[in-house]
């Protein structure tokens, strides 16, 4: 292997190292588009969800089959129907949708059971079960439509699905229940998803959709300056849901958007939408900092705040790098320990992404911000910033004058926010007395207004 893969993948696999902690032991459910299924996505999506579940979370995988009920519908001269943003389910219709759902379980199962060498599937045994887990009930009749067999989750087996999982394996649901008397109803993915993850009372609820998440501005055209909103608090959700027309079609904002805020609403910790259309979609909406679509939260994930003694490994865990590359100082767990009362941290999702340290020398009205540091996967985003202006805010209720930072490295990252450089001999006389002349560290300065 080469050098330059050598240097990327190592820090890459230890920043996701933290995620697989994480989401170990935990429940997804994840809500697959028969769109997915039909854009050829299929075989990428299980080896990904292989990989999660490798790694120790338990999977419910619910398919959905609207383009393959039509399919089969236009195949028999029918036309498909819909109101409310649902399928009308004729007696046509209720055996086309048998017919996709029995191919598709097909497929789907086959897609689990490859195992060729040099592909993600190798070595891995997943197994696939599906059932009659879910009770459902008629829609009837709506604003005079008739949904005939259209159904909705009356109930949802959670004892016998939870039985699965712990037996190690992947639970396969496709949008159908039955009634206490046998008879069959056919259901929306999106639903099934929902109910299940609330009964479950699942840790995500993942929605592998035709769009790539929620706009910052839903109502406009996408683009550079309208991105996706990645991180949407749950009150943020129901403001902009209430604001939208009613969903009509899967593309429409609002159509996961409403599953999203109903299974949150209902306590479910996160819910995501994210698209099928991009390649290991599942892997970096669940894996990387930032994730890939929209994610909707009871609360904001990310904390500013200042270090308790939990925190001592992840901040070992954020300076460690930079120690080694000479940017830092080593410093030893038990220094850290000492002082964490002394260190402001950024949290998000449980993984400290930026640290500093606030030493005071009240003698001096002074204070040094010490071990500056933040994290590759989100430089850039503003963490930096954040810890500095606690620290400036902390050293204020002090009662200090001015903070001050020793560095090698970034000394133009001080200049651009306020500081000047001095001569080392500014220093508080009991720091100078530490100063490492063989470093040569640059001294900086920032007075506090």
């Amino acid at each position: 292997m080469s050098t330059v893969f050598n240097f990327t993948f190592v820090p890459w696999f230890r920043s996701v190292a933290p995620y697989i902690h994480m989401h170990r032991g935990k429940t997804f459910v994840v809500g697959m588009a028969g769109e997915a299924i039909a854009a050829g996505k299929l075989q990428h999506i299980a080896q990904d969800l292989a990989l999660i579940q490798s790694m120790g979370v338990k999977v419910v995988l619910v398919h959905g089959f609207r383009p393959q009920v039509n399919e089969q519908l236009k195949a028999k001269g029918h036309a498909a129907k819909y109101s409310h943003g649902m399928r009308i389910t004729d007696e046509v219709a209720l055996d086309s949708a048998q017919e996709a759902a029995g191919q598709l379980r097909y497929e789907i199962e086959a897609a689990f059971s490859q195992g060729l060498p040099n592909t993600p599937m190798a070595g891995s045994t997943v197994r696939v079960i599906s059932g009659n887990f879910i009770t459902a009930r008629p829609v009837g009749v709506v604003d005079g439509v008739d949904f005939k067999h259209s159904g909705l989750v009356r109930k949802v087996d959670v004892g016998g699905i939870t039985r699965t999982l712990d037996f190690g394996a992947m639970v396969l649901l496709s949008p159908f229940g039955f009634s206490p008397t046998g008879e069959a109803f056919n259901l929306t993915m999106e639903e099934v998803a929902t109910s299940v993850a609330i009964a479950l009372q699942a840790d995500k609820l993942v929605f592998l959709s035709e769009i790539p998440g929620v706009r910052v501005k839903p109502l406009e055209p996408d683009g550079e300056d309208n991105p996706i909103d990645t991180e949407l608090p749950l009150a943020a959700a129901e403001q902009l849901l209430a604001s939208l027309p009613p969903p009509q079609n899967p593309t429409d904002t609002s159509f996961y958007l409403q599953h999203c805020v109903k299974a949150c609403k209902a306590g479910v910790e996160r819910s995501h939408i994210i698209p099928f259309a991009t390649d290991g979609s599942l892997l970096l909406e669940v894996y990387v900092h930032d994730g890939i679509g929209t994610m909707v939260i009871d609360e904001k994930l990310e904390e500013l705040r200042e270090a308790t003694a939990d925190d001592v490994g992840g901040i070992l865990q954020l300076i460690e790098p930079f120690e080694q590359d000479g940017t830092l100082v080593k410093r030893d767990r038990t220094e850290i320990e000492r002082d964490i009362a002394n260190y402001t941290i950024v949290e998000h999702d449980g993984v400290i992404f930026a640290c500093a340290a606030l030493y005071p020398y009240p003698e001096s009205k002074t204070g040094e911000m010490a071990a500056l540091t933040v994290s590759p996967q989100s430089q850039g985003q503003g963490d930096g910033e954040k810890v500095l202006k606690r620290v400036e805010q902390r050293a204020r209720a002090m009662g200090l004058d001015s903070i001050f930072v020793l560095t090698t490295r970034t000394m133009h990252w001080f200049l651009k926010r306020g500081f000047v450089q001095v001569d080392p001999d500014w220093l508080p006389e009991a720091r100078k007395r530490k100063y490492n002349w063989n470093r040569k560290s640059l001294v900086f300065v920032k007075k506090l207004n």
